[in-house]
């Protein structure tokens, strides 16, 4: 199958990006491509203007500064997968890339689209909804920040209106020495999470709770961050029952069945791999259990 025809657009400002998505009906912005193009090759998306993002300025690079990390969105998922300021700064990112794709597609593969794309099944919504992220979403308007809890909306849709694209991600930093861990089911290495979990603790030195953040992808229309679980854990002395049950509280989600995997098991592999990313997360703070 070959796209239907389309008028190709390569902005070099996020002023022109901006001003082209707010004049163009029926456009499409091009990231890294690795689901838009085969959508538009089986014409299961069809577009009259597709505007190409890689040769805007402003849209790369990884900054720190006052504990906030911030990424532009086109940001190569390579580039983080590599970079020493991530696997410093935001190893629960790192941990999640090594599921992503192969290392083909993350070459090509932004952040940004990523997260527009909004797969409930993708690693890397699942790392900024564990880590309270903040979405920069400009149009010829101005740009507005959107907590990253506010951002999905529905199945594969954000809060992203026609006229906006995301131009940048801040992901708040935990403490050094915090624990973290990522775990995931795939019928293949490189294939699409079944379930995922995502796990970060903070513990202080006689190994209770100060925070916690558990998050689940693949069971819900995105990721979802099992909130009960967290309070369960928070203010505990971290052992293997308070890790069990706070594990325990994923078998109240409601997955959908699908070729794939039954909702059932969809819900025991929550619980399952919940427990082992907060098992090992626990691990990376010195507690065994």
């Amino acid at each position: 199958m070959k796209p239907a025809p389309f008028d190709y657009h390569v902005p070099r400002s996020i002023e022109e990006t901006a001003g082209l998505l707010a004049s163009l009906d029926n456009a499409k912005l091009l990231a890294g491509g690795q689901s838009l193009v085969p959508m538009m090759n089986f014409r299961y998306v069809i577009v009259d203007h597709v505007i190409d993002l890689a040769k805007v300025n402003g849209l790369v690079g990884i900054t720190i500064e006052g504990g906030i990390l911030r990424i532009g969105a086109m940001t190569r998922q390579r580039e983080l997968e590599f970079s020493p300021q991530i696997a410093q700064n935001c190893p629960l990112m790192r941990a999640a890339l090594a599921h992503v794709g192969h290392r083909q597609t993350r070459n090509r593969g932004t952040i940004g689209g990523s997260l527009a794309h909004a797969d409930p099944a993708a690693e890397l919504p699942a790392v900024c909804a564990a880590h309270d992220a903040t979405v920069d979403i400009t149009s010829a308007r101005g740009t507005r920040k959107v907590p990253f809890a506010e951002f999905p909306v529905a199945f594969m849709t954000t809060a992203v209106e026609p006229d906006e694209f995301v131009t940048a991600i801040e992901i708040p930093l935990w403490p050094a020495g915090h624990g973290y861990s990522f775990h995931e089911y795939a019928r293949r290495h490189g294939d699409f999470a079944i379930v995922g979990a995502a796990a970060l603790l903070d513990l202080d030195s006689g190994h209770t709770v100060r925070r916690a953040s558990l998050t689940l992808c693949g069971v819900a229309t995105g990721p979802l961050r099992m909130s009960e679980a967290e309070k369960l854990l928070t203010g505990r002395r971290l052992d293997g029952d308070s890790a069990r049950a706070a594990a325990a509280t994923a078998s109240a989600v409601s997955p959908i069945s699908d070729i794939h995997a039954s909702a059932d098991y969809r819900r025991h592999l929550a619980e399952v791999l919940a427990f082992r990313a907060l098992r090992d997360a626990a691990n990376g703070c010195g507690v065994r259990i």
